[in-house]
């Protein structure tokens, strides 16, 4: 707890002090240090300040300055030592309490997108984040804990930032992590291949006069390219030690965790506060405003007073905000800022941000020209020879465009082996149960509710994990961001930039972390663009559903249809993009600033990792919400029992029997077969009125029917407006509720694969429920509308409004029905 919580007379023991700079010098030489006792004497009146007493003498703090000290209390001291309370803790037990707590050590990993942070974090906690080869996969913060040499480490994994400033949404959450939770170091992950540009952020972090220890990660790409770095003379000139680390081996972790060990223990030699020299013109100005700042306290308590200064002269739009909003704390100090800024301006004659990103930048490039020594050769790099490729101007669309057509022509082509090997097993599943179990409600809830919706759903695992293998593939090799360079023509066109091709590709696996990576889009407008519109990137739930239709009514174009059908919904997402561009989100554009990472080489490790990780997640809903939602689907389409039928079907078989068993004795017996097989297809027609009039009077059949005059025009049968109700959940529930509803009744020996049902599916009159103008147009209702809960629930969360995600809901839905409906009028006016 800190020391700010304990009320008047409690005692506790100085674990650590958090704070930094000129208030943690002070505050440590009056005797705040670890082990030490201190007792609350008398909170103010007013609750601010606090007396405390400590080595025998009593000492007045601030609240917000006893706030970054923490402490522990007897009470806590018992929970933490394992040994009986006789009423009285002595002070070596408080102070081995103290010494257990402070053993506890709080990390935060900042860097630049791409530098390889998430995979240290992977590999040091043995999490499982998703690692891609361009920015923007962190879109949160990430928690883990790490035991090493006797000291637990508290890892966060922060959104990847070029800066931390408050541009966008990633830059504003890192910053305000390391102000208000104070790690009590910063692992600042560098890209080893690109120093100069990473170097920029550490700049940062030596102006916030914090605990930094830098990991020089893919440290071996540089050495490969015959570069040379003397890491420890960089180290000595910024005060802050550097470790070589390639952590997707492993390699270097050992080391860095002990020195954050010997850093956070302020054993290391080198580790000191230096400050970057911005020149004389802006230092004076830093100088004047640093002083102003010490002698308010407030957030140069906890913030150094140094970095508020630089922050205010760049016009840091949230500090100056805050300085607003407290005018009678800081009412001189803003205007002393308005002048500064003004004369800076003036004699630089560039606005001052610009002035202090070249000094930071002329800074770094000092560093490194008495550090670090490039390979004299020249020669043409891998990257730029495949990217002349890869991007070029005439081939790289077609390029594009091939890969994305092999990836869908892959998922189903290649998943059609393994879906058929575990289609058999649950057909084997289904008839071992029906075999071994006595007739009854229980054995159809097994065969029919369980094994058939959850079955229905699980034989497309190997779709899914086919086609995250591609994406993943694409994204740690760095060709998704090229994939996002080759699109930013076109996203121009739509009114965003090639920063929203990456939350969109995404949404081809979930869109629900897709809406969530918008977060790497600057500008407010562009991301809730983004947002609206990545449901139309079909996800893999939908890929199932797809998969069905197509198998079922295309099976000679199966391929070619997925990609068809993958190919509307980016279409329109086009098409609806420049609408809203045009008549909601009306504003000017963004540049498009995007890294194109070196290509990379993908360890196998963690492509199938990621793939094994999505396909995971969609087991767990097949346990879950699937499962849940089969079983109630069954219960509503095996119930009533007791239905009253317009006539006797059964009766009227037994007609037919004796009628065609007279006729087929006095028959000559090459026409017997003849009257075999008419008995047969009468008897088939009336079993399927029977059958049809039994579901029509379930409780599913009754909620289907009540929207059937809404469907009707697309062409669609109360079973598919079942389906597409319950699918709001879920999209992969579709596939269990037609598993459920067409297996819901079948009595025979051997279980029909739904394929077959769905393709032999016909209404009263004998044509069929599913022709191909009818499939194409249930694909494109499902593709367009309601996205599932989840995705409405981030959209929500994303864009801070229900008023979002409520539009979403309304305005997809209706599309989807206009084209369904367009897709049935057109298709059988054409064919």
């Amino acid at each position: 707890m800190n020391l700010s919580e304990l009320s008047n007379g409690k005692e506790g023991v100085i674990v650590k002090v958090k704070g930094h700079g000129a208030f943690r010098k002070r505050i440590t030489e009056m005797g705040f240090i670890k082990g030490k006792k201190i007792t609350v004497v008398k909170n103010a009146p007013l609750k601010d300040p606090i007396e405390y007493q400590i080595l025998d003498y009593k000492i007045s703090l601030r609240r917000s300055e006893a706030k970054l000290i923490e402490v522990v209390t007897v009470e806590e001291a018992k929970d933490l030592e394992d040994i009986s309370y006789q009423g009285t803790f002595s002070d070596d037990i408080l102070k081995q309490t103290a010494n257990k707590k402070h053993r506890i050590i709080n990390i935060a990993l900042v860097g630049n997108p791409n530098c390889g942070k998430t995979t240290l974090f992977n590999y040091a906690s043995g999490a499982k984040e998703h690692v891609g080869n361009y920015s923007g996969v962190t879109v949160d913060s990430k928690a883990a804990t790490f035991h090493h040499n006797g000291y637990q480490f508290n890892i966060i994994d922060l959104p990847g930032t070029y800066s931390i400033s408050a541009y966008s949404p990633e830059e504003t959450f890192v910053r305000e992590h390391i102000t208000n939770e104070t790690p009590d170091i910063v692992v600042n992950v560098l890209d080893s291949s690109n120093l100069e540009r990473n170097l920029y952020l550490t700049t940062q972090l030596i102006d916030l006069d914090i605990k930094v220890v830098v990991a020089l990660n893919m440290f071996d790409e540089m050495q490969n390219r015959g570069d040379k770095l003397d890491y420890d003379q960089l180290g000595g000139m910024l005060g802050i030690p550097f470790i070589p680390t390639v952590s997707s081996r492993g390699k270097g972790i050992v080391e860095l965790f002990d020195k954050l060990i010997d850093v956070y223990e302020d054993r290391d030699p080198i580790v000191r506060h230096i400050h970057v020299n911005y020149g004389d013109l802006l230092e004076k100005a830093i100088e004047k405003l640093d002083t102003l700042f010490s002698e308010v306290g407030d957030i140069a308590n906890r913030i150094s007073p140094r970095y508020l200064a630089i922050k205010a002269l760049e016009k840091d739009s949230q500090l100056l905000e805050y300085l607003q909003g407290n005018q009678a704390l800081y009412a001189p100090i803003l205007e002393e800022i308005e002048n500064l800024t003004r004369k800076i301006e003036k004699q630089s004659q560039e606005d001052s941000e610009s002035t202090f990103t070249d000094s930071r930048y002329g800074f770094v490039a000092g560093a490194l020209k008495e550090t670090y020594t490039e390979n004299p050769q020249t020669r043409r790099r891998r990257t730029d020879s495949i990217d002349s490729i890869i991007t070029h101007r005439l081939f790289g669309f077609p390029i594009f465009i091939f890969f994305m057509w092999l990836m869908f022509q892959t998922t189903f082509k290649l998943g059609e082996y393994p879906m058929n090997w575990i289609e058999a097993g649950v057909g084997y599943l289904a008839d071992f149960v029906s075999a071994i179990m006595p007739d009854g409600s229980f054995k159809h809830l097994l065969v029919d509710g369980v094994i058939g919706g959850v079955g229905g759903v699980i034989v497309f695992l190997p779709n899914i994990l086919i086609l995250f293998f591609f994406i993943s593939f694409m994204e740690d090799t760095g060709y998704m961001a090229r994939a996002a360079f080759i699109m930013d023509k076109l996203m121009h066109k739509m009114g965003l930039h090639g920063k929203s091709f990456i939350p969109l590709v995404m949404g081809f696996g979930c869109n629900v972390p897709a809406v969530m990576a918008t977060r790497t889009i600057e500008n407010r407008n562009n991301r809730l663009l983004t947002m609206l519109i990545n449901p139309f990137m079909s996800c893999s739930a939908r890929l199932p559903v797809y998969i069905l239709i197509i198998g079922a009514i295309f099976p000679e174009n199966a391929g070619t249809m997925l990609f068809a059908i993958y190919g509307v919904g980016i279409l329109l997402a086009v098409l609806i993009a420049r609408i809203f561009k045009r008549f909601i989100f009306k504003h000017d554009e963004v540049p498009f600033v995007m890294e194109l990472p070196p290509y990379r080489i993908p360890t196998l490790k963690n492509t199938i990792r990621h793939m094994w990780h999505k396909g995971a997640e969609y087991l767990k809903k097949m346990g879950g919400i699937i499962l849940v939602a089969s079983i109630i689907i069954w219960f509503l389409s095996y119930f009533p029992q007791n239905v009253e039928y317009s006539e006797d079907f059964d009766a009227k078989i037994e007609q037919l029997n004796s009628k065609y068993a007279s006729l087929s004795s006095e028959a000559p017996e090459e026409l017997k077969q003849t009257y075999i097989e008419a008995l047969q297809f009468k008897t088939d027609s009336i079993e399927l009125l029977k059958k049809g009039e039994y579901q029509s009077n379930t409780y599913i059949g009754q909620l289907g029917k009540s929207i059937e005059p809404v469907i009707k025009p697309l062409g669609f049968d109360w079973k598919m407006g079942v389906s597409l109700i319950t699918g709001i959940a879920a999209k992969e529930i579709v596939i269990s509720t037609m598993a459920v509803i067409y297996h819901s009744d079948d009595d025979s020996e051997e279980s029909k694969q739904l394929i077959t049902q769905i393709r032999d599916e016909k209404y009263a009159d004998g044509t069929p429920v599913f022709n191909k103008i009818t499939a194409f147009g249930f694909m494109i209702f499902i593709l367009i509308y309601f996205p599932c809960v989840a995705v409405i629930a981030a959209i929500k969360k994303e864009a801070a409004s229900w008023k979002w995600a409520l539009f979403t809901i309304g305005y997809t839905t209706g599309l989807a029905w206009i084209l369904a409906f367009a897709v049935n009028q057109i298709g059988h006016m054409l064919f």
